[in-house]
């Protein structure tokens, strides 16, 4: 049996998480294995980390939100969030999901003071000296359709630039924008806590649990 395929992307700006359609797509990025697709996706104008695969267990699993695993962001926002704004976003907002009112659950939100290590984004955010922005480093354990702009958006502090740094351990650290990079099954599983659902079979190889193990 094939070994599954395990892909990291710095999903560019402007990018759509497909790989056919109208405007520039993943494809674009690089030549990729047709059984792969993204687990979830990250809108055309955000950016960041992408992980793509052909393995339907993990995309079910990472997607499931009774298993809600982790999902840090940098946000860039217009203005200054004060402390009561933060509350909420880590209480949970309301916002508008299939055109029903959904109150985000329980997340971590704080004020970065530093802004992230990020390359530049292209074309850049537009500048206006009078508007102050700030980076807020948000962590989620679900993912609502622009669920991060709503969300600040909410609060009173639209979104400028976002970029999906993290799934659990898996990161974009040091990865350059439309930057590849593929992973092994063992390190996938390891870096999002998985490894509970993997055993090694009698050639030394992981695969995952069966239900009955």
């Amino acid at each position: 049996m094939a070994l599954h395929r395990y892909f990291i992307i710095y999903k560019p700006f402007g990018v759509v998480s497909q790989f056919s359609g109208e405007g520039p797509t993943l494809a674009s990025l690089g030549t990729f294995p047709k059984e792969v697709y993204p687990v979830g996706r990250l809108d055309k104008d955000s950016e960041g980390l992408l992980l793509i695969t052909d393995d339907k267990w993990l995309n079910h699993h990472l997607l499931n939100p009774r298993f809600g695993h982790q999902r840090t962001y940098y946000a860039q926002v217009e203005g200054l969030p004060t402390p009561e704004a933060l509350k909420q976003l880590q209480s949970g907002v309301l916002i508008n999901v299939d055109g029903r009112d959904y109150k985000t659950k329980p997340a971590l939100a704080k004020i970065v003071d530093l802004a992230p290590s990020l390359p530049e984004r292209i074309p850049p955010i537009r500048y206006r000296a009078s508007i102050p922005d700030t980076w807020i480093e948000l962590t989620l354990i679900e993912g609502k359709n622009r669920q991060v702009r709503k969300m600040t958006a909410a609060v009173g502090f639209p979104t400028l630039r976002l970029v999906r740094f993290s799934m659990e351990k898996i990161n974009i650290s040091g990865m350059q924008v439309g930057e590849i990079r593929e992973m092994d099954q063992e390190s996938v599983y390891r870096a999002l806590g998985l490894t509970g659902f993997m055993k090694t079979d009698s050639s030394g190889n992981f695969r995952k649990k069966d239900r009955r193990s």
